[in-house]
């Protein structure tokens, strides 16, 4: 999986199609990102001893396949390659050449 936690994504398919945010978590096993304001789903929160009920509202995960990451400079999404062997090995934006971490 590409895509990291801390990057920014742009979501391409699905119902928040168009919407940019940041990735919150990353599950590369199950190759699902939770990405910030996206695929917000309604939780009900029981009472508690300490806490009150609550409807709370918080992202879901959202297959990786949906998202690419999104350049912030050119203001496009953009793909990711790698560039590089073992510990050298670093991710790279393929439009441009630039290194991304």
């Amino acid at each position: 999986m590409k895509i990291k936690t801390g990057d920014t994504v742009i979501v391409i398919a699905g119902k928040d199609k168009g919407a940019t945010g940041k990735v919150l978590r990353a599950y590369p096993k199950e190759n699902r990102v939770i990405v910030e304001g996206v695929n917000i789903q309604t939780k009900h929160q029981k009472q508690t001893r300490t806490a009150s009920a609550e409807i709370r509202h918080i992202e879901g995960p959202i297959d990786a396949s949906n998202v690419m990451f999104y350049d912030t400079k050119a203001k496009k999404p953009v793909k990711i390659g790698y560039e590089g062997t073992g510990k050298a090995k670093a991710r790279i934006n393929r439009k441009t050449g630039a290194k991304i971490d």
